[in-house]
């Protein structure tokens, strides 16, 4: 069945990259990559305009932490962002922890053979696609085992 999309970004300090679903919600795809300004409330207001404009149901924000799971400077900064788009937008925003994407996303990009100096356009993209394939596999083994437990 056809639903509404998810959006998935991977935010920092200088760049936001941008994912989508496909329609059936299976897969990601990575977009492009927003660049931001030094205007904290234009960041907010575009990234909640990219999700609008990509027909988003449902936006996912990768939540950096620690290699241990405690929380880090960029840990805060990311959920001052996630709270700000909050009050930007109706859509439900959920959070996934992002630790690895970025280096699987590097790794990517050598095994595709994207030059070094050419990495910083797509990397946070491809990190995007990673937050949003593990929202949409947890999602799926969630509703599989909801619907499992509705059968007994």
């Amino acid at each position: 069945m056809i639903g509404k999309k998810a959006i998935a970004f991977d935010i920092g300090d200088k760049r936001i990259g941008v994912a989508i679903s496909d329609p059936f919600n299976e897969y990601a795809i990575p977009c492009e990559t927003y660049f931001r300004t030094r205007n904290f409330s234009v960041d907010v207001g575009a990234i909640a305009k990219i999700a609008t404009e990509r027909g988003a149901g449902v936006i996912v924000c990768g939540m950096p932490v620690n290699f241990d799971g405690s929380e880090s400077v960029q840990t805060v900064k990311t959920q001052e962002f996630v709270d700000a788009l909050r009050a930007q937008t109706n859509l439900p925003i959920e959070l996934e922890d992002e630790r690895f994407t970025t280096m699987l996303a590097r790794e990517t990009q050598i095994a595709g053979g994207v030059k070094r100096g050419d990495r910083k356009k797509t990397i946070d993209s491809i990190a995007a696609s990673y937050i949003l394939e593990s929202y949409l596999e947890r999602r799926k083994k969630r509703e599989r085992a909801q619907s499992e437990n509705a059968e007994k």
